[in-house]
C-alpha cells in the first residue's frame, strides 16, 4: 500500500477521532470506573449470595458499587462539566441506578426463576453479564445527557 491510499484513511480516522474526542475520553473513563465497581459489586454479591436470596443480594451489593460509581463519575468522568445542586445530580443518578438495576435484577430474575437456571454461575452470567451489558449502556446515556449535561456553549442573547 502506497502512502497516496493510506492519507485519506489516516486522514478520516483523525477526522472520526477530533470529532469523538469528548466522547471517547468519557467512555474510557466511565468504563475505567465500571470495571473497578464491577470488581465491588460482584464481590459484594458473591460474599453474600449464600446469606441471602440472589435478589436481595444483587440489590446490596448494586447500592455499594453505585455509591463507589457516583463518586468516580462525578468527580473524573464528568468533572469538567459544570456542577449543577448535587442533590440533584445524586437523585437523578440513584433514580437511573434504579432503572439499571431493574434491569439486571429483571436478567436476574428471568433466568434463575423463570427459566430454572438456578447455578451461582448461572445466576452471575445473567446478573453480571446479560444485566449488566443492558443496565450500563442505560445508565452511561442517561447520565451524559440528564444527569451531568453539557451547558450550552453560550446563551443567546436576550
Amino acid at each position: 500500500m502506497t502512502d497516496l491510499q493510506s492519507t485519506p484513511r489516516a486522514s478520516l480516522v483523525s477526522r472520526l477521532y477530533t470529532r469523538f474526542e469528548g466522547l471517547v475520553h468519557e467512555l474510557g473513563k466511565f468504563g475505567t470506573i465500571g470495571a473497578v465497581t464491577f470488581v465491588i459489586d460482584t464481590g459484594v454479591f458473591n460474599l453474600l449470595y449464600h446469606l441471602m436470596p440472589p435478589i436481595a443480594a444483587g440489590t446490596v451489593s448494586m447500592t455499594v458499587a453505585a455509591s463507589a460509581a457516583f463518586l468516580g463519575n462525578r468527580f473524573w468522568t464528568w468533572r469538567h462539566r459544570a456542577r449543577t445542586d448535587l442533590r440533584r445530580e445524586y437523585a437523578l443518578y440513584f433514580l437511573f441506578n434504579l432503572c439499571g438495576w431493574g434491569i439486571a435484577m429483571a436478567c436476574l430474575w428471568v433466568s434463575h426463576y423463570g427459566l430454572g437456571y438456578t447455578s451461582q454461575l448461572a445466576d452471575n452470567i445473567a446478573k453480571n453479564g446479560v444485566g449488566l451489558v443492558l443496565g450500563t449502556t442505560f445508565r452511561f446515556l442517561s447520565y451524559r445527557h440528564i444527569v451531568f449535561r453539557k451547558q450550552p456553549e453560550h446563551e443567546p442573547a436576550g
